[in-house]
Formats: C-alpha cells, structure tokens, sequence
C-alpha cells in the first residue's frame, strides 16, 4: 500500500499536557517510532550519525540526537502554514543508519541502500545529519525513484569541490559527484546562503558550469526572503525538488554549532520564511546537516534545525495530505 493511500489515522505526538515534555524518549518531535507504526509511514525522520567527511570541526556525529531533543518542543500545529503535519500524514522517527564511521565508501553505500528501503516503501524522508558527505547517498536513492531532481542547496559553502586529499567523497564534494553521475536536474539548481571566502575565482567557475545558480546571504539581506522565494520557485518548476540544508547557512549568531562557520549568513527567520514561500513545490524529501552540538550553547543551533526539519516535514505532509484527496473523491462515487 503507498503513502497516499493509507487510510488509517495518523498516530501523532505524544501528549505533552498527560506526559511531560522533558520527559520519554527522544523521538523527533515526540513523534511514534517507526516500528510503533507498522513499519509504514508516510514521512519518516532518520538520522545519519556520520562526520568522516568534515574537513574541519568534526562532530556532526552527534547532530541528529540533538535535533530531537531540541524538537520536544515543537506542537502540532504549524500556524505559518496553517496546517497540523502529524494529522495531516503519518511522520515517525525511523531511527538511525548506522555507517561505517573508518571507511567513507563503504558508509556512502550503506547510507544508500537503507535510503532505498525507505523510499521503496513509499515514504519521504527528512534526514537528520551528520555531515554534507550523506546527501550524495541520499541523492542517489530519490533519483532512482524520481529520476534527475532538481536541488536547492542552503548552505555557507558551494560544496562542489573536485577532491580533498584524493578524497572523491567529503562534506565538500557531494554536489559535484551527483552532478557528474546525472541525478541532479541542471536546469534547476540552487546554492542559497552563499558567502565567505573561497580558494580561488574557478571555483564559482566550475560551479556555473555545472548549472548551479547562486543566491548569496547577501542578496537576501538586500532583496528579502519573499522575493527569493519567488525567483527559486520560478527555476524549480513543478520538478521533483530535493532541498539539502547545511545549517552554516546560518550566521554563527545562529547557529554557533556546526563545523564550519562563516561570518555574515542568514538569520533562523530569514531560512524559515524562505522555506515556508516553497510550500508549493514538489518536495520529495529533504535533509538537514551539520549540527555539531560540542560547538552549540543553549541549544541554538539545534532548535534552529529541530524548526526547519518542521517546515520541511510540514510542506511534504500537506502534499501527501493533498494527493490523498482526489483519490479518495473517485473511490467515493
């Protein structure tokens, strides 16, 4: 049975006026877990506790449990998008992929393959990180179910560097190994939060070449988190999206936490309301990467991701929620 057909109600949060917030277990959002579900969902959250990829604070290992402690607080209703996700699809926390932290290829392919079972089942995933090194993997596994997609990259960083060390696979490098494998669609792609200093002028070379676009925190200061939105979703189209978010798109002021900083990113507000003008786009599914709690105070940076996996999960349950509808309309007359 697919997603959007499932006919059952959504098993939601855990009630947090009978069971303190503080206290249970650590699911995202205090959402069931997967096995608690039947095993069937039609969003799963799974982290990927992997940084074998960072280039400078490593750490990100840890992210994706900080991510869900800090989502405890999170309700179910979604006002900004007048929508209540955990009603409207079933979402559950599938746990984590467990990737060889000694050997980067061999973590690449485990990545991948748990992300097919996922996929295969007819679930999106929002993905939880570690490092940019798992949006490869998980790049791999929507393409094989949706063909080429396009891509909007939040991020400080271009991360379409050719190698570190001879390393093909780094938290730098993933974008350009998608874009040399044919997943990406390079009529549709975006760096978004862009800024900071690079090792050269080829650099934004090489990555136009590829098709990206680039939207710098810059020119969201100066244009606005409407008028962004708008010209994104003008180059997305009705495409099957992937939207990766590095959470160093963000100034250190918020998110002091993560391996990479960069002086002069966006704010938390700027990112969400960003995402929320994309709430009419095809996302398929989604990740949120580099949180690195060791480098976080009063869990900043986690909270800021714990919101934008929310607005994330929220857009794909309104569409699951969306696509339901007609089919249930034909199977009534």
């Amino acid at each position: 049975m697919s997603s959007a057909e499932t006919p059952t109600t959504p098993r939601g949060p855990v009630d947090s006026s009978r069971i303190p917030r503080y206290a249970g277990p650590a699911t995202y959002a205090r959402l069931p877990r997967l096995d608690e579900v039947g095993g069937k969902t039609d969003v799963a959250v799974v982290g990927v506790p992997f940084d074998t990829g960072v280039s400078y604070r490593p750490g990100a290992r840890f992210g994706g449990n900080a991510i869900r402690e800090a989502s405890r607080l999170l309700r179910p209703y979604n006002p900004a998008q007048d929508a209540s996700p955990f009603a409207l699809a079933q979402v559950a926390d599938a746990g984590d992929i467990a990737a060889n932290p000694f050997n980067i290829n061999e973590a690449v392919e485990t990545i991948e393959a748990a992300a097919d079972d996922l996929l295969g089942s007819g679930a999106r995933m929002m993905t939880l990180g570690g490092d940019h090194t798992i949006a490869l993997p998980l790049l791999r596994s929507v393409a094989k179910k949706h063909g080429p997609v396009a891509l909007l990259h939040f991020d400080a960083h271009l991360d379409t560097w050719d190698t570190y060390f001879g390393a093909e696979y780094t938290h730098g490098t993933p974008f350009r190994r998608a874009v040399e494998e044919g997943i990406l669609d390079t009529e549709a792609l975006s760096h978004v939060g862009t800024r900071g200093p690079l090792y050269g002028k080829q650099d934004l070379t090489d990555d136009e070449k590829m098709g990206f676009g680039i939207v710098t925190s810059a020119d969201i200061y100066r244009r606005g988190a409407d008028e962004v939105a708008d010209q994104l979703r003008q180059r997305i189209g009705d495409r099957p999206l992937y939207i990766s978010i590095d959470i160093d798109c963000l100034d250190p002021a918020h998110a002091p936490g993560t391996g990479t900083p960069e002086a002069g990113g966006m704010t938390s507000r700027e990112l969400l309301e960003i995402l929320r003008g994309l709430a009419s786009c095809n996302l398929v599914s989604a990740d949120v990467v580099e949180v690195a709690p060791a480098y976080d105070h009063a869990e900043i940076t986690a909270v800021a991701a714990s919101h934008t996996a929310y607005e994330l999960t929220t857009i794909m349950s309104r569409q699951i929620a969306e696509a339901r509808v007609p089919r249930q309309a034909v199977s009534e007359r």
